[in-house]
């Protein structure tokens, strides 16, 4: 036989894995037993892992920035995530080397790049001009702690306020620090004896840049002077501030206290402030003061042409409104609006029509960062209605318990979800369009459609239009609308297989020709959907409950045997067809007492009303057993072809026909493998059998590893399932069970299920197995090729409207089409090979069929475990894809088994990724990377070359709005905005350098690319030379225009008089 050499396999091996050459050694082909060639045409060059787009609510928000010109929203987390968002379809993801907590985000607004500071005293300077950002510049503070930043428009200083009080100013050019500072003792009083506290608040007055407004934490502000580097005002309130923001026109600033006070002052007043307010503080009679409140987190101040500013506020409610949700507070005039959000507020900014502070701002919409949501409350209609949201942000509406990942599907799925989705969508949102549409979208290379299937905590279940590197959302289905739910916590006898949760999604099988659905859940039920287009009424749910679970033989094993006795066990359905009520169990208790033949959830008695979308088939619920509940189901698979879905868990398997609503073949796992059974079977404690509740598979705290058997390792616990102390429990519990009328009840139960199991088993299907196939670890993937080793798809129907009334020929033509069966039957004579795909945590094998010889073997990890095995298209070909529990992602061609890629990847920190990782065509993979995003790559080296295309722009060049106009009186007599030369102020020849061992300047991986778009060195200098050229011919124009308005005044005054002086020069003084 040929053998493969292993060449070209990419790097990126470690030693967690096996090297190329001990799998070469692993891969063993039996003597004696010659396969026919196969051409594969697969090599390790069409391979390449990269990450190409990450979807969903940034996880651990902490702060928000907005660029007005540009119309892009940044948000950085907690874990140094940046998320960029243009328009819908126009994301981007960047990362922080350090992983510290992003504390402050500042747009340089219409230049194309950001500025964030860290929690570990860094700022970063962020190319946004390149399709992927990068960080051009770092500062690290090596001796001060960044507390608030603040970037005046069209300015190239920063400052930067610190814990100790003090200010530095950072050229953001350049990325280094000014020999300007602003030291605290120098900004208080000097006869404070105490420190005022970190910098909470950094502003320059709209109407004079020379003039900064510093707020201390203590309650002290002041107003500080650049130019002779003094105090002018300082104003003091006895509670800490916790924001400031001015008002346009320079002469009022609003603080927001810790007492749940607003107070407005005036700049030429330094003694008191002209008012303070308490939003939601009661007021008391008498003139009191009101009640304290909770701290008023943040203020703006927003100014209209046409009316009354605006107050923008979050927090600042009253004590005693315990359980009451976060507020954003909105006050107009005399009007306050108080909006209730369903998350802690991070943060909020106001949108306005300027970017320029000394004019007015014209609110229109507030932007509201929530701890898990991102809300935008439209300003100009009454009520604040809310914009709908047109990102993919709602992943983590009820937590994700598993999702599947289809590539290449049927062209008209999509706009069939979509047009069922549309439907379900809320009224009452705001009819103007999203107003954060930055950006432009990229080329759409791939044209294929994809769909993303989420599984839930809370039983629903959201599919995902995934083409072309973008997510929406298209249908949501609930499919806890078939049970009764409790009305109170008392009322839970029967779902306490799990603490909480009894609806979570466990594994989703899902067919796209047929749109046949089916998922299994946490409370060991299976629901079947059909897909429709019509609206329907079902008067009851049909439902079948199939008895599952094994129980201990009663019978004594002859003397001098010493085996312990095999368990029995009990498989069957309910003997009835399709019940007419929800429960037909003949009894809900065995005669001890115990639990037996009850499902865990409770089945709607009364009429579904079904809307279009996905609409129930059948229920099928596994029922107690004398005590034991059902174990929950690990496998799943539905065939639209033959009107089948198959299940199963540690238990057995069961066989149902959801056309005829009938069990077809219920086999308990000691019957699969007979005499070779290689596993002692013990019964168990109900009391020690509860499951991990649904929060278990959603866990959305960080860090946490669930025991969960679908992603355990076999061998990485002990061989027995129960300790000691189980065991004797276990024991104790057997002893006392064993009564005469227990073994009666048992006897009898037993003999009624397998009688029912006979009636029920067609003749051909008939529990008469053949071979056993063994691998190392559990089984994870199957699949079947055919002779040229293509992939043989699993039969199925394509899908038609069912709800439809048929005429009789239809009818009887479908009932003559049967569907074929793609592999040969029985009957067939079989001439060709087939070869049928293995896949378990350890190895993979191709067996041939129908000799059942192992063609090929590869062992894939020693040290570690496969999470995930899928069979996957690429390239015109197949092959299998792994992901290890050690980080590795490895593909394998199909069927010899050859290595094409090894790559160290991603280690596994939690369930939540084992659960969530898939494969699918055309070398696409996802995951859950938090519990609130998805991040997807591809493994395709076409995929790879093609992404730089596919991304969107972030950046598109636009002209900055005009300047406001100051007037002709504001022009001639002074009183508008006063610029300042920072230049002259903060450059080094002024201000000299400043002390090297306070920041450390750290070129960044992005390059020297300049933030202005210059490529190099000289162009950088000509950019920037052009560009002080272009301002100071501005500032020369703007004189220019002040004196021509001047000698226009003079010339008008002077012909004024000049006419006065002819007009009256002949008459005399008793003629005026």
């Amino acid at each position: 036989m040929r053998k493969f050499n292993i060449r070209k396999v990419l790097d990126g091996l470690t030693a967690g894995s096996s090297s190329a050459s001990q799998q070469q050694q692993q891969q063993q082909h039996p003597a004696g037993n010659r396969e026919p060639e196969i051409q594969e045409t697969l090599q390790s060059e069409h391979f390449q892992l990269c990450k190409t787009v990450r979807h969903g609510f940034p996880y651990q928000p902490s702060a928000l920035a907005f660029d007005p010109v540009q119309k892009i929203l940044a948000v950085g987390t907690q874990t140094g995530a940046l998320r960029l968002f243009g328009r819908p379809g126009v994301e981007c993801y960047c990362q922080h080397d350090s992983g510290a907590a992003v504390i402050q985000l500042q747009f340089l607004i219409n230049e194309g790049a950001l500025v964030s500071a860290l929690a570990d005293d860094t700022l970063h300077l962020w190319n946004l001009r390149q399709k992927r950002p990068a960080i051009l510049h770092s500062l690290k503070f090596c001796r001060e702690r960044v507390t608030f930043c603040h970037l005046p428009f069209q300015s190239k200083w920063l400052y930067v306020g610190t814990e100790r009080g003090n200010i530095h100013i950072v050229n953001v050019e350049s990325f280094t620090l000014s020999g300007y500072v602003i030291m605290w003792n120098k900004a208080i009083e000097l006869s404070s004896k105490s420190h005022p506290g970190p910098v909470v608040h950094i502003s320059d007055n709209p109407m004079d840049e020379g003039k900064l407004l510093i707020g201390f934490e203590s309650g002290t502000v002041v107003l500080w002077d650049l130019k002779s580097k003094k105090a002018d005002y300082r104003y003091t309130y006895d509670e800490a501030i916790h924001s400031v923001a001015w008002h346009h026109e320079g002469k009022q600033f609003i603080c927001s206290h810790s007492d749940g006070t607003l107070t407005i002052w005036n700049v030429r007043s330094p003694a008191k402030p002209i008012q303070t307010i308490t939003p939601h503080g009661k007021q008391l009679k008498d003139g009191k003061k009101p009640e304290p409140c909770k701290p008023i987190l943040k203020v703006e101040f927003k100014t209209t042409r046409s009316g009354e500013p605006f107050i923008i506020l979050s927090g600042g409610l009253s004590y005693d409104t315990v359980g009451r949700r976060p507020c954003l507070t909105v006050m107009h005039g005399k009007s306050t609006a108080v909006l209730e959000m369903d998350y802690s507020i991070v943060d909020f900014l106001t949108l306005c029509e300027t970017p320029y502070p000394n004019d007015f701002q014209e609110p229109y919409a507030v932007v509201v960062l929530l701890e898990k949501d991102l809300v935008l409350i439209d300003l100009a209609q009454n009520g604040y209605p809310i914009f709908e949201n047109p990102y993919p942000l709602t992943i983590h509406e009820s937590p994700v318990t598993c999702c599947e990942y289809f590539a290449d599907c049927p062209v008209d799925l999509i706009p069939a979800l979509y047009s069922v989705g549309a439907r379900q969508k809320r009224q009452g949102y705001s009819k103007k369009e999203w107003p954060i549409n930055g950006g432009n979208w990229g080329l759409g290379v791939q044209s294929y459609p994809e769909i993303i299937i989420t599984g839930h905590a809370d039983g629903s279940v959201k599919f995902w239009d995934a083409s072309a590197i973008t997510l929406q959302v298209l249908y949501k289905l609930k499919t806890s609308k078939v049970f009764e739910k409790s009305r109170n916590k008392d009322e839970r006898p029967n779902t306490d297989i799990v603490d909480e949760d009894p609806y979570a999604i466990q594994i989703i099988s899902w067919c796209p020709e047929s749109r046949m659905l089916c998922i299994a859940g946490v409370s060991a039920h299976v629901i079947i959907y059909r897909f429709s287009k019509q609206e329907v009424i079902t008067e009851v749910i049909p439902m079948l409950e199939v008895r599952l679970l094994y129980e201990i033989n009663d019978v004594e094993s002859p003397e001098g045997e010493q085996a312990p006795p095999l368990p029995t066990p009990v498989g069957g359905s309910t003997p009835q067809p399709i019940p007419p009520q929800s429960h037909p169990s003949t009894s809900s208790s065995s005669s001890d007492g115990l639990r037996d033949n009850v499902p865990c959830l409770k089945v709607k008695n009364s009429p579904l009303k079904q809307s279009p979308g996905y609409q129930t088939e059948l229920v099928i619920q596994l029922v107690w057993v004398s005590g034991e509940p059902p174990q929950q189901i690990t496998s799943l698979a539905v065939n639209s072809s033959y009107g089948l879905v198959v299940f199963g868990n540690c238990n057995g398997i069961a066989m149902v026909d959801y056309l005829q609503k009938a069990v077809l073949l219920n086999l308990g796992t000691i019957e699969l493998y007979g005499s070779n059974d290689p596993y002692r079977r013990e019964p168990r404690s109900p009391r020690k059998s509860r499951q991990p509740s649904g929060a278990g598979l959603c866990d959305i705290s960080e860090g946490t590893v669930v025991p969960e058997d679908r992603c355990k390792s076999p061998t990485s616990g002990s061989s027995s399932p129960h300790n000691s102390d189980d065991e004797q429990k276990m024991n104790n519990f057997i002893e006392k069970v064993k009564t005469k009328s227990r073994k009666f009840s048992k006897m009898v139960a037993s003999d009624i299920a397998k009688m029912s199991r006979k009636l029920s088993l067609p003749t051909d299907l008939k529990p008469d197995l053949g071979t056993i196939l063994r691998l190392k670890g559990a089984i994870l993937r199957m699949a079947f090729l055919d002779t040229t080793g293509c992939l043989v798809p699993p039969a199925y129907e394509s899908w038609r409207e069912h709800n439809v009334p048929e005429e009789k020929d239809e009818k009887e033509k479908l009932k003559k089409r049967r569907p074929v069966s793609v592999s040969p039957s029985s009957s067939q004579e079989i001439s060709e090979n087939q070869y049928a795909v293995i896949c378990s945590e350890k190895q993979a094998k191709v067996i041939s069929l129908p000799t059942q010889n192992c063609a090929y073997k590869q062992n894939i990890t020693e040290t570690s475990f496969v999470l995930r095995g899928d069979i996957v298209a690429l390239s015109n070909s197949i092959c299998l894809a792994c992901f290890c529990a050690n980080g590795h992602i490895m593909t394998f061609s199909l069927p010899s088994l050859r290595p094409l890629l090894d790559v160290y990847y991603l280690p596994l920190t939690n369930m939540r990724i084992a659960r969530t990782f898939c494969f699918t065509n055309n070398g696409q993979a996802l995951y859950l990377v938090s519990p609130t995003e998805i991040q997807r790559l591809t493994y395709s080296q076409e995929t790879c070359e093609n992404l730089q295309e596919m991304l969107g722009e972030l950046f598109t060049p636009l002209e900055t709005p005009e300047a406001p106009n100051r007037g002709f009186f504001k022009g001639l007599f002074g009183g508008g905005a006063q610029s300042l030369d920072r230049e002259e102020l903060f450059g080094e020849s002024s201000s000299g350098k400043a002390s090297r061992s306070l920041a450390q300047h750290i070129p960044g991986p992005g390059g020297i690319e300049g933030v202005k778009g210059a490529a190099s060195g000289v162009v950088g200098e000509l950019a920037r030379a052009r560009l002080a050229l272009d301002e100071r011919g501005q500032k020369l124009g703007d004189l220019e225009e002040r004196t021509a308005a001047m000698l226009s005044s003079a010339d008008s005054f002077s012909k004024h008089a000049h006419e006065m002086m002819l007009k009256y020069k002949d008459k005399k003084w008793y003629q005026f």
